[in-house]
């Protein structure tokens, strides 16, 4: 297949990817989880007139130094309908149900405060100091949209509205594997020409920022049969996702055992570095990922490409570079050849601007290099060097 633009390979990543069925899930544990169909208010708030204020609640006008009665206290939690005798006032807390006789709530500041008989300073215009039944939600109102965060402040109103068990996108159940004759397990020491297996660890934390736990199927050797019998069981998850095999050497199975497998190869190539032999194939059950076996590249393609494809299945909005920010550089980016780069970088938001310090890497085996940063500081094909001190593209990817 061609080379394509990495705005072409997500459009073609985005079209195929729609968010997961929903699930009930208890309130206090979806938090930050999407919403997957709307829910509406189950109570009037407030439930009945409240005071909104602590005071007295009466009915009229009352001049300057007038003098009413107190026919009782109203707490907050009382059952409404306290009997407010004509001309009297009821001494009253916050969140207390005003007397249907009563018009308004006269704060404590302005009187003298007294139990038993109370003189006003100055009176306040009908309404004031009174919350309406139903004046933020009615029962039956829009509460929250599908597709809504369940952000902490949504859950609070969610418990309001007695919401034990919420519908949200389901998870996707995430596969990892490694392949090559070369790749051992990090626990064990390679012999001369292997290397220890750090895709994998690298899958398994980031898929946790995501709140996702992925599962690993080890390594594949590059022999047909195990590798076919690997992604065998990785096609039961929703997304499988490989490191290695996927580039146009003798060795390089992984697009054939794909396709035997009836997979859809979309895209195998993405004009990035590092990272441009990405494999991006569907199946009746669900996705694959064909990531390049360099630490580096597996780092690029998962933030640029992986992480939002997994978040789109969970119901967020998200894209491939749309969370981009602009910085300034405190170091030098580099030129970029014919493929877009992308580069480990620090990032630090100071005096109102976002300040990028862009790391080199020396290939796509630099895991040193990428090993550090929290962004990915984006030098487009073609452009030259940018000095310190200039404008530059940053993609946060830890947070």
């Amino acid at each position: 297949m061609a080379l394509i633009h990495p705005d072409e390979a997500w459009r073609r990543i985005a079209e195929r990817v729609r968010p997961l069925h929903g699930e009930m899930v208890g309130r206090r544990e979806s938090a930050g989880r999407v919403l997957a169909r709307p829910l509406a208010a189950t109570v009037d708030v407030p439930a009945s007139d409240v005071s909104a204020m602590d005071g007295y609640a009466l009915a009229g006008e009352v001049q300057p130094e007038e003098t009413r009665e107190v026919a009782g206290t109203v707490y907050a939690g009382d059952r409404p309908g306290f009997d407010l005798p004509a001309g009297a006032a009821a001494r009253i807390m916050t969140g207390a149900p005003v007397p249907a006789a009563a018009d308004r709530v006269i704060p404590i500041e302005l009187t003298d405060g007294g139990r038993e008989r109370v003189i006003f300073q100055k009176g306040v215009p009908p309404g004031e100091h009174v919350r309406r039944r139903g004046e933020v939600l009615k029962t039956g109102d829009p509460l929250l949209p599908a597709g809504s965060i369940l952000t902490p402040g949504a859950l609070a109103l969610l418990a309001t509205h007695g919401y034990g068990e919420v519908p949200i996108h389901r998870a996707p159940s995430v596969a990892v594997m490694a392949t090559g004759d070369e790749v051992v397990p990090p626990d064990a020491v390679p012999a001369p020409g292997q290397l220890r297996d750090s895709n994998t660890d690298f899958l398994l934390a980031a898929g946790s920022t995501l709140g996702l736990r992925f599962s690993s199927l080890g390594i594949a050797p590059d022999k047909e049969g195990p590798l076919r019998d690997l992604v065998r069981r990785g096609l039961r998850s929703d997304v499988l996702l490989l490191c290695g095999g996927v580039s146009m050497g003798e060795l390089d199975l992984v697009e054939g055992v794909l396709a035997e497998a009836g997979c859809e190869t979309v895209f195998d190539a993405v004009a990035i570095q590092p990272g441009k032999p990405l494999v991006f194939a569907v199946h009746s059950g669900g996705l694959v990922f064909g990531l390049p076996g360099n630490p580096a590249s597996v780092m690029v393609s998962f933030w640029l490409f992986v992480r939002p494809a997994l978040r789109r299945l969970m119901g967020f909005e998200d894209s491939w570079w749309g969370p981009a920010l602009a910085g300034t550089l405190a170091a030098p980016l580099p030129a970029a050849g014919p493929r877009d780069r992308f580069l480990p970088a620090e990032i630090e938001a100071r005096d109102g601007e976002l300040h990028v310090t862009p790391y080199f890497f020396k290939g796509s085996h630099d895991l040193a290099a990428y090993a550090h940063g929290t962004a990915l500081a984006r030098a487009r094909a073609g452009s030259a060097r940018t000095e310190p001190g200039g404008r530059c593209e940053v993609l946060v990817v830890v947070r």
